[in-house]
């Protein structure tokens, strides 16, 4: 079946996506921090023609258009996706900042939450390491002055791609980040909120956390936090794989995704 766009108004925003009708409680999925929905395509790929999917734009990148200066949550957003689809549960799966969004929104509003997946998640209000917060101000800088191409050139040799960059797939990831357009590095319109790791105990939806044993120094503890601090969840560390499960092994993922989606 195909995927059919929409585009839909959320006061000074817009938010883009396709979605895949069909039998059963949609998936809806989240990309990670300056991607796109197309991020999503290998898995796609990977995962029954039948399911019904929903993939969309964040707030701000690829399609997706945000009003600069105008404070919101990917949360948020989510929540008025749903209304706007009138899809009143879904199962969620979100990759790196799609991670957090998710489980933001899972911790807001868990009676709209089936069941969801987190892959190589980041958490809202997360303390960073150092050596995570030095690269990101030198990525700033460099966006700040004008200097995108430099920007972009410290994003792609970041720690968290060292996996990516080894395999074909590492191709797709230089596209997408070639197309970002580096305005987040700038400024963050993200409305500032509380750290969710203080009410992590109270997540009780079914999730499935899916990582990579060489991910960065943030990424595992973020997983452990999450896996020993939530009621339900269930835990896969993939050997030799990194922080982009969904570009390093979507068919192993996506095979992952459905067994749990369908128990």
């Amino acid at each position: 079946m195909d995927f059919e766009p929409f585009t839909f108004e959320l006061g000074s925003a817009a938010l883009s996506g396709a979605a895949r009708k069909g039998a059963g409680t949609p998936l809806v999925l989240v990309h990670g921090f300056g991607g796109s929905r197309q991020d999503w395509q290998p898995l796609i790929a990977a995962l029954p023609a039948d399911r019904p999917l929903i993939a969309y734009d964040l707030r701000g990148f690829g399609a997706s258009q945000g009003e600069p200066g105008t404070p919101f949550s990917h949360a948020d957003d989510l929540l008025a996706l749903l209304g706007a689809l009138e899809i009143p549960q879904a199962d969620l799966c979100g990759m790196s900042l799609g991670g957090a969004s998710v489980l933001n929104f899972a911790l807001d509003s868990p009676e709209r939450v089936r069941r969801m997946v987190l892959v190589s998640p980041l958490m809202v209000g997360w303390s960073w390491t150092s050596d995570w917060i030095e690269r990101w101000k030198t990525i700033g800088r460099a966006a700040r002055a004008g200097d995108i191409a430099l920007a972009r050139d410290l994003w792609w040799r970041h720690p968290l791609f060292d996996t990516l960059r080894e395999t074909s797939a590492g191709r797709t990831m230089q596209t997408s980040i070639a197309a970002y357009h580096g305005r987040q590095w700038v400024q963050d319109d993200q409305r500032p909120a509380l750290p969710d790791i203080d009410r992590l105990s109270k997540l009780s939806i079914p999730a499935l956390l899916l990582t990579g044993e060489r991910d960065t120094e943030d990424f595992r503890l973020i997983a452990q936090v999450i896996s020993a601090m939530g009621q339900q969840v269930t835990c896969i560390d993939h050997a030799g794989a990194g922080h982009m499960l969904n570009l390093e092994i979507p068919e192993v993922i996506a095979g992952e995704i459905e067994s749990f989606l369908s128990a």
